[in-house]
């Protein structure tokens, strides 16, 4: 049985939690918090920052959602969610990196400032977050544009990390109407997000901005 270590309100966590529950694949989840300070050991022993998600099967350690969501491919019989057109395959790993670095990163720069105290504030690199994000929202604008999923029409990698991305940096930046505003609405009807969404519903209370009742 495949352990998958994390927290559900994580970003991170959600990308391989969307695969496994695309691909059908039986898991075990451990939740990474306060609470269960082995599972923490666990995390600090196998990523070299301590951040999860990981992934144990038997004698395999992985670490890196990207990574785990590669080697989910090993498993199931659904469509891998990288894709075996090589060049599918490239567009839909620099998508991910997209959504990763360029919209996941700079909402949790924003959402860690509300962290921080008084005499740490850094708001030269909020701005700059914000920046990012509206910059890369524009970017997305063309590239979405008649597209049902981020590589046309075939959910992949590149969606399990638009999912977790888009739904949150909604709530820091919001997105403009438009092809990636549709795009996260598709998204979030989709069955393994509405999944994750729910799961995390009861974390709510930690976002430190306020969670939205939309959503």
């Amino acid at each position: 049985m495949l352990e998958l270590y994390g927290h559900p309100f994580s970003s991170f966590t959600w990308k391989p939690l969307i695969a496994l529950y695309e691909r059908e694949v039986p898991f075990t989840f451990h939740t990474v918090d306060p609470g269960h300070p082995n599972n923490q050991a666990l995390i600090d022993r196998l990523s070299p920052t301590g951040h999860f998600p990981a992934l144990v099967d038997g004698e395999v350690e992985v670490t890196q959602s990207n990574a785990v969501i590669e080697y989910l491919d090993l498993h199931g019989g659904a469509a891998p969610m990288v894709p075996e057109d090589r060049r599918e395959a490239i567009e839909a790993r620099m998508l991910a990196e997209v959504f990763d670095n360029y919209i996941n990163v700079p909402l949790q720069r924003v959402v860690k400032e509300a962290f921080r105290p008084e005499d740490a504030k850094d708001p030269f690199g909020v701005t700059a977050a914000r920046k990012t994000l509206t910059k890369t929202y524009a970017w997305l604008e063309t590239k979405l544009a008649d597209r049902t999923w981020a590589i046309s029409n075939r959910f992949s990698i590149a969606d399990c990390a638009a999912a977790p991305a888009l739904f949150y940096a909604d709530w820091v930046e919001p997105i403009p109407a438009g092809a990636v505003a549709e795009y996260r609405a598709r998204l979030l009807a989709r069955d393994s997000v509405v999944r994750v969404v729910n799961e995390a519903r009861p974390y709510r209370k930690l976002f430190p901005l306020g969670a939205p009742d939309r959503d």
